[in-house]
Order: C-alpha cells, then structure tokens, then sequence
C-alpha cells in the first residue's frame, strides 16, 4: 500500500512540475510592482540593503511558492480547501495561546522566523466560501447565505480577539466577495449592508479604547497633534509636500526626520507619495489598476463555479488593500495596520500574497478552453 502511495504521488509531482502555469502579463504587473516596492524600501528604511535584501529573500520565496502553486489544478485545490481552511483558523486558536507581539496575540514564532497565521486567512476563507457554493445552487439561498456568514464569522471573531481588527474585516470582504459575485440579487446584497451597518453602534461598544480613538481622530486629528492624531498629520505633510512631481527619489524628509512613523511599514505609501508626488501616485495605481483588471478577466475566463468566485474574490480582496492603506495614509480612514500590497515591508503579508496570484495562475492555466 506504501509502495502504492508512493508511485502515485510521484506522479502527480511529475504532472504539475512539466506544465507551464504561469500568466505572463500577471507576473509581469506582479515583478514591476515588487521591484517599486523594493526601491522605495531602499529609501524609506534609509538605505539599508539588509532591509530590502530581507524583503527581496520574501519575494523569492513567495515567487517559488507561486510558481508551485500555479501548478496544481484548481481541482485539487478544490479538495483541499476544507482542510486548509480548518488548519489556518486552528493555527488562530494556537496564536491565541502562544502568540506574541507588541501589545497583540498575532504572530507565532517559529525560532527561524515569526509568522502571522491570519494572513493566510485572507486566502484560505474565499477558497472555502468558493467550495461551499461551488456545489449548490445560484444565486444561494438565505440558508446558504447564513451559513457562509458563519464560516466568515467564527475566523473573523479570532482575528478581532487578537486584537487585529483590521485583519479581520479584510478577511470578512474576502469572504463577502466570493458570496456576492455567486449572483446574489441586489436587493439582498442592499438588505446584508444594511444589517451590518446596523451592527455598528453595537460593535462600537465592543472595540478597545485605542480603536474608539483612532476613529474619534479620523474626524478631528488637531484635537491630539503630539498623540493619536500624529500618525495621520505626518501622513498628510508627506503626501501634500510631494506635489505633482515630488521630491524626487531618497529624498523625503518626513522619514529621514523622523517625523513619520512606521515609513518602512504601513506608512510607506506616505515616502512614496513625497519623492514621486502626484504623476508617481498616478503610475503607482495604474499599476495595481492592471493587476486586479487581469484577476477579474482570469475570474470571467474561469472553468467552473469555484475557480470564477475564488479568481473574482481575491481580485476584489487586492482592491480592498490598495483602497484600505492609500485611504488610510491620506486621512480618509482611520489607523487599522493595513499594509500597502507589494510595497510595505512585511514577510507573511508579501509571500502569503503571492500565494493567492499562484491560484489565480492555477485558474488562468485551466481555464475555458474555447480562448
């Protein structure tokens, strides 16, 4: 039986390791956007080449992971998606207990490397709201519908418990996505918004005292300048003093002086918007504009139900980031630690992203043979 098992994992290592996987215009658009990420990190972590060779060693790794990963068909990873979605929000039940980090139960450490095990559900949720529908009959019905919102739900609860708000509303709008692109009428769509917005003044009583002030200072940031409203007062100095054409590159004074916090991170696009100013912000965005117009024409193009919801739902998700961090860096929404994609420094969020453009590449590879 051994033996057996052996031959045949053999050859399914054989057939997904001589088949040609990779959408070329995708991975095109992915290694221009990794290489202004790298060259703005150079500038921003004041050129330390440890820095940006650290976030170079993570696009590798991402970019092999990819490369396997596109490999596999989606039919497989049709099978396995139940499984990863239980391992992934078990491994937020072991955060939970062993978890470490600034003030949040969020990474776990593996001796060699810490690793965020709610990045992977970013991923791993739409994969499982995609194997839910995949079978069952569209547009879902309110019994399916409730039933996705409780597979959302029980990950989501765990990540906010960390705490990590801003994760866990990310990893709800993945899953989200993947149910209204299933051809839920849009007056259901119009009800579910409604209900959740009617959550909110209760939610509000749930959040810690330093997320009520990160959107009390959303509103009014001059109300603490040397205290919660820095963040966002630095932000706005940096992207209004690049003007059209900017500073030019190694050339932002809001990092090099310190003023802006977190400029390698989750404020990075704030460096990029001073040395590169409007024309470089513009660019910047085409860029990710054509990333996510080829996920949702790789999710049109797709073979069957899952492929077109997961395809659409991880476009959507990359959306959501680009829209999430630039709102957030301009002062339009509150502080919630969201990364810019591709561009931020941060090991789990760049290979766990790559990850996801390695199923859209898996979906590209199958997809209707009719092109």
């Amino acid at each position: 039986m051994i033996g057996t098992m052996q031959v045949r994992l053999r050859r399914f290592l054989r057939r997904i390791m001589t088949r040609p996987r990779v959408d070329l215009p995708l991975a095109l658009g992915l290694f221009a956007l990794a290489t202004v990420g790298l060259i703005t990190l150079y500038s921003a972590g004041d050129e330390s080449l440890a820095l940006v060779g650290g976030q170079a060693a993570r696009f590798v790794l991402g970019g092999v992971l990819l490369l396997l990963i596109s490999r596999i068909p989606p039919s497989t990873l049709r099978n396995w998606t139940p499984w990863l979605y239980a391992g992934s929000t078990a491994l937020l039940v072991v955060v939970a207990v062993l978890g470490e980090g600034r003030g949040a139960n969020r990474w776990l450490n593996l001796g060699v490397m810490r690793f965020q095990p709610s990045e992977l559900l970013k991923l791993t949720m739409p994969m499982m709201v995609a194997w839910y529908l995949h079978p069952r009959q569209l547009p879902p019905r309110w019994k399916d519908i409730a039933m996705v919102g409780l597979l959302i739900a029980i990950p989501a609860a765990l990540i906010a418990k960390q705490p990590d708000l801003g994760t866990a509303l990310l990893v709800s709008a993945a899953g989200a996505f993947a149910l209204f692109l299933s051809g839920m009428a849009w007056w259901r769509i119009g009800l579910l918004i409604g209900a959740v917005g009617g959550m909110i003044p209760v939610g509000w009583h749930f959040l810690h005292q330093y997320q009520r002030d990160r959107v009390l200072t959303l509103l009014n940031p001059e109300s603490d300048p040397l205290g919660n409203g820095w963040h966002i007062i630095q932000s706005q100095i940096a992207v209004g003093s690049g003007g059209i054409f900017g500073k030019g590159w190694q050339h932002s004074t809001q990092s090099r002086l310190d003023f802006l916090p977190e400029h390698t991170t989750d404020f990075i696009f704030a460096v990029f918007s001073e040395e590169f100013g409007l024309v470089g912000v513009c660019a910047l965005f085409a860029l990710y504009a054509f990333i996510i117009g080829r996920c949702l024409w790789i999710a049109m193009e797709a073979r069957d139900t899952y492929s077109r919801l997961l395809a659409g739902a991880i476009g959507m998700s990359f959306f959501v980031y680009v829209f999430v961090n630039g709102g957030m860096v301009a002062g339009m929404l509150p502080v919630v630690g969201v990364p810019m994609p591709m561009i931020s420094y941060g090991g789990t969020s760049a290979v766990s992203l790559l990850v996801g453009f390695g199923v859209l590449m898996s979906i590209h590879a199958n997809r209707k043979m009719h092109l």
